[in-house]
């Protein structure tokens, strides 16, 4: 049975375009476009068609179902060939559940959905394999698609640079001249990546990288185009599944170009609209004070929008003033009772070393989710006796400045509540073992 889907304008336009079309904004109108399925055939199969059927492809070996993108294959992207898909076997990550960190915020459910562990240590993965496999095809029905290209604060960098690098295609990352971590940095440079450091911003690299894709064939990379949403949807559908096809209360993440506040909706909504859930979660999206417009735009009951400039944030990937999915966003928490809560470089980068010291890895983004977390259980927002998700968006090994100046307690605006140096000690007994036991006085003080 095959199965349809194409590109559609946000904004109620009948402009329809096909995948393998080169565009990103509606022609008539120029807002952003989503893709669109074809639901009526979708709804030939049962919802326990659907949970069986993802149930028996999850993490398996099958080419490409082994992926838990590409196992749901036909909700994601039906019109990719088998032979053209580009996967690094994404998604499929850990959805932890973090009883002692819970306990010391005062929530008995909370879980972590661990999405930077991936091939290249983001979430940003889940949504590549979509794009750069969609290039492919289109390159092998003969379109001239020279390369690949995105602005990014990181992360997006080094998942396009890896899956071109799988599928030969050249990739050029535009990025923020010292505004990635190293271990950002080095991900698309080894991968053989084109890469451009420019001394700007990430919104300064967006409106360069949409120039030069629009006047030079160039295909651009970045979430305006709508194939990424369609893979990072799927975490919305993998945390259900990984709960028995049940559903949590509340789902937090970090926002920053908005994306993935969008793919998380989309995904909960497909899954009530085919019929495998029958209720919603409420999502929140957590933003840095220093780049927080959709937190602004919340607290005018998102009766308007302006983009920011962006300050300096230790959660550098999400350091974007003028996100490009705002109106997505904004349309998933007006439907899924949502909310907004921003936070400051203390509460995000103190926010993490506690989630570190439960035994987590957090990268400063997660911080932020988990700043936001803390705040809206003190006013009651979220309730103790809920089922809380936080969506955890890198790996920390990501950020070993952060960790380290954190702990050095060399972070400007930070006070480090949770700082653990390395004790030096003499190579005697004697002192290694009053090292330890004043250690293990200090824990039972």
């Amino acid at each position: 049975m095959p199965y349809r889907a194409w590109f559609q304008c946000i904004s109620g336009c009948n402009e329809r375009y096909e995948l393998n079309e080169v565009v990103y904004q509606c022609k008539k109108c120029g807002d952003l476009l989503e893709v669109k399925h074809d639901m009526d055939k979708l709804r030939r199969h049962s919802p326990d068609h659907w949970k069986k059927l993802f149930d028996e492809r999850y993490r398996r070996t099958r080419w490409p179902y082994g992926s838990s993108v590409w196992g749901k294959k036909e909700w994601v992207c039906p019109t990719v060939d088998n032979a053209n898909v580009v996967s690094l076997y994404e998604g499929g990550s850990n959805l932890f559940w973090a009883e002692r960190l819970g306990k010391e915020l005062g929530i008995e459910d909370l879980w972590i959905k661990q999405c930077g562990n991936a091939h290249t240590g983001s979430f940003k993965d889940l949504g590549m394999t979509v794009l750069v496999s969609m290039v492919k095809q289109m390159i092998a029905e003969g379109k001239n698609i020279p390369a690949v290209a995105c602005a990014s604060t990181g992360d997006t960098s080094a998942a396009l640079a890896s899956y071109c690098a799988a599928a030969g295609i050249l990739a050029i990352v535009f990025l923020p001249k010292n505004k990635v971590s190293h271990a950002q940095l080095i991900q698309p440079i080894a991968n053989g990546a084109l890469t451009l450091s420019l001394d700007t911003d990430f919104d300064g690299c967006m409106k360069l990288v949409r120039d030069i894709c629009s006047k030079n064939n160039i295909y651009l990379a970045n979430s305006m185009n709508s194939l990424r949403i369609e893979g990072q949807k799927t975490v919305s559908i993998e945390i259900v599944q990984q709960f028995d096809w049940n559903v949590p209360d509340v789902v937090i993440v970090p926002g920053g170009n908005l994306g993935n506040t969008a793919a998380l909706g989309k995904g909960f909504l497909m899954m009530k609209e085919l019929g495998v859930i029958d209720k919603q979660p409420r999502i929140v999206c957590a933003q840095a004070a220093k780049a927080n417009p959709l937190y602004l735009s919340y607290l005018k009951g998102f009766r308007e929008f302006a983009p920011v400039k962006a300050q300096k944030t230790l959660a550098n990937a999400i350091q974007i003033g003028d996100p490009v999915s705002y109106k997505k966003a904004i349309n998933v928490l007006k439907t899924f009772n949502g909310m907004v809560e921003q936070a400051t470089e203390d509460e995000l980068a103190n926010a993490a070393a506690q989630a570190d010291k439960t035994g987590l890895f957090c990268c400063p983004h997660t911080g932020v989710a988990l700043a936001a977390l803390t705040k809206l259980l003190k006013t009651n927002m979220i309730r103790p006796d809920e089922k809380v998700v936080v969506i955890s968006t890198a790996h920390g090994l990501k950020f070993p400045e952060f960790k380290i100046s954190y702990h050095e307690s060399k972070l400007e605006e930070v006070t480090s509540h949770f700082a653990n140096l390395p004790v030096e000690v003499s190579p005697q007994y004697d002192a290694v073992r009053e090292a330890i036991f004043r250690k293990l006085e200090q824990m039972s003080a």
